[in-house]
């Protein structure tokens, strides 16, 4: 039978129980502590009853209120969507405003401009970062949109037609290019596209190799396109070759792989995802995040 005795070190008395040669002291708890445990106790009851709480058969109990302070069956979700109806409500004003202004028009309305840039930002965030990164900084295989580098064309209209309408999609009036398979398909041989290649890196470099090989190989198969100098041409999306941008790898090995068999990439028509004012929204945004022509 267990022993209860006083502590001789603390003067607290034993429980009784000993291990090892321990005993367990009997200490309670502070008093405030108890007192502050017991009022929590009453005060979740209060809770209980004035806050949706208890699940039962058919759903749970609805809670009475606290008058204006907690209306009856008062729920974080209920709240949540009368916030959302609100927000929906103030922001109609400006929402018809966009929609009846065209992009141009938008951009010169300084405050129509900033509700733009605050939206764009948003929705962007939520649709295009994935792929082109936050504030547009690209990715491999995804062009930047920050720099005044672009495929299709970086006016607001250019803009404003390639999200709506995407690039190599289903969409009708998407837009479409493919470069051959140079290699793939034998239009060049190895030795051609690796004289094309050294070629191209050349013309990067802003140091064209004038009279070799590959000068003669890009001007028969590659100028119509990406031009002769290696500006790009915009109404057929071929990027321009005379800088050091790359959408894939750059170096010979990235352009061999290029002509060899070439990738190409894909954007939805976003005008089927999302309503005119958001693609608006998006197109004021892109063009001013510093590449907009």
């Amino acid at each position: 039978m267990a022993t209860i005795e006083k502590d001789s070190v603390s003067g607290q008395s034993t429980t009784g129980h000993e291990w090892d040669g321990i005993k367990e002291l009997n200490t309670p708890l502070p008093k405030w502590w108890v007192y502050v445990f017991w009022a929590c106790v009453v005060w979740s009851i209060g809770y209980w009853v004035v806050y949706p709480s208890w699940p039962t058969l058919n759903g749970y109990t609805p809670g009475i209120g606290l008058g204006s302070v907690v209306p009856a069956n008062w729920t974080a979700r209920g709240q949540l969507d009368g916030d959302l109806v609100a927000q929906k409500a103030g922001r109609a004003a400006w929402l018809s405003k966009i929609e009846a202004s065209s992009v141009d028009a938008i951009e010169k309305d300084k405050d129509l401009l900033r509700y733009a840039m605050a939206g764009g930002k948003i929705a962007f965030n939520e649709n295009c970062a994935p792929c082109h990164g936050v504030g547009g900084v690209g990715a491999y295989g995804f062009p930047t949109l920050a720099d005044d580098e672009w495929l299709w064309g970086g006016s607001l209209a250019d803009i404003e037609q390639t999200i709506k309408f995407g690039v190599r999609n289903t969409n009708a009036n998407s837009r479409q290019s493919e470069m051959p398979k140079f290699g793939a398909d034998g239009i060049l041989k190895d030795d051609q596209i690796a004289a094309v290649a050294d070629y191209v890196v050349s013309v990067a470099s802003k140091a064209p190799a004038k009279g070799s090989a590959g000068e003669a190989v890009y001007a028969e198969n590659c100028a119509v396109c990406h031009g002769e100098d290696g500006s790009g041409n915009k109404e057929v999306g071929a990027p321009a070759l005379n800088n050091q941008i790359w959408l894939y790898k750059g170096g010979k090995d990235g352009v061999v792989a290029q002509v060899t068999k070439p990738k190409h990439g894909s954007m939805p028509a976003w005008s089927e995802r999302l309503d005119a004012s958001t693609v608006k929204l998006l197109a004021v945004y892109v063009h001013n995040l510093g590449g907009g022509k």
